[in-house]
């Protein structure tokens, strides 16, 4: 799956402060001193396990932001699936900025192509069902846009973005409000037509007693797959249903089973091992 591009203009300010961190107040002592100014290399970005891509604009800013002489070839581009040892692209120019540009780039590359790599085996998992694998707002700080970018090439879906793109009412709303009736009211007397509201309900006498005021989709939080399959029954069609609660590959297909509409799983985003890619120098 090839997701959509992100604007440059939302990466590079990502990728310079990633530079900044790096380069600090001396730059790359190391390169400098080792490497000539004027020395020319080619090098690959290549997988070292299988998974899918994510993250070469990332990359590739990475190392044009400290050489614009530098050249990305891509070969294998985001949401390609690639196989131990294959390049993915191949990265040439000046040598010095090669080099002091490599970490920040395989640090964008390896974590989102992971991210990518882990949703793709939950999607992989649920095929043949209806449902869709979303991610949660479980990101990392500063990186949300670009790792649920990552979700996207593994062939996932996103849930909300922030605060601001739909109502979530979930059980702390709930108390605060005084029950699941006026958290509805409260938020469907607040906003604007257009503005989509999901509660979250653990049990299905909360899941009764939210129905009654027509929400948009229903959040089921850590049911049991014969609760989750009396839960699509009760809503028949009515909201959405999304299934959410420490789901894995493993359990991911039993829930799919159940009918429900969307599979929520933060660990994609928050804790995804990343994908093993390196950087090898190919000049003689």
């Amino acid at each position: 799956m090839n997701p959509s591009p992100l604007p440059t203009i939302m990466l590079e300010p990502l990728v310079r402060a990633a530079l900044l961190e790096d380069l600090g107040r001396a730059g790359d002592l190391t390169t400098d001193a080792i490497v000539a100014k004027e020395h020319h290399a080619t090098t690959v970005l290549s997988a070292r396990q299988r998974g899918i891509v994510a993250g070469l604009d990332l990359a590739m800013l990475a190392f044009r932001l400290i050489d614009q002489n530098v050249e990305m070839t891509v070969e294998r581009a985001d949401g390609s699936e690639v196989a131990q040892g294959e390049t993915i692209a191949s990265v040439a120019g000046p040598a010095r900025a090669i080099l002091t540009a490599e970490r920040t780039a395989l640090n964008f590359l390896c974590h989102l192509s992971g991210i990518a790599t882990a949703t793709a085996s939950v999607v992989a998992a649920v095929r043949g069902h209806s449902a869709k694998i979303v991610c949660t707002r479980k990101t990392t700080p500063g990186l949300r846009a670009v790792e649920k970018y990552a979700v996207r090439a593994g062939g996932g879906a996103n849930h909300r973005f922030g605060l601001d793109d739909a109502i979530l009412i979930k059980d702390n709303h709930i108390a605060i409000a005084g029950g699941i009736r006026p958290a509805i009211e409260r938020a469907r007397s607040s906003v604007g037509h257009l503005v989509k509201i999901e509660v979250e309900v653990d049990t299905l006498a909360q899941l009764e007693e939210a129905l009654v005021f027509a929400p948009d989709a229903v959040l089921l939080d850590n049911m049991s797959i014969d609760e989750l399959r009396q839960a699509v029954g009760m809503v028949a069609g009515r909201a959405i249903t999304e299934a959410s609660g420490r789901i894995t590959a493993v359990t991911a297909p039993a829930i799919a089973a159940t009918g429900i509409n969307l599979i929520s799983i933060g660990w994609l985003t928050h804790s995804a091992p990343i994908l093993d890619i390196g950087l090898d120098y190919r000049d003689s």
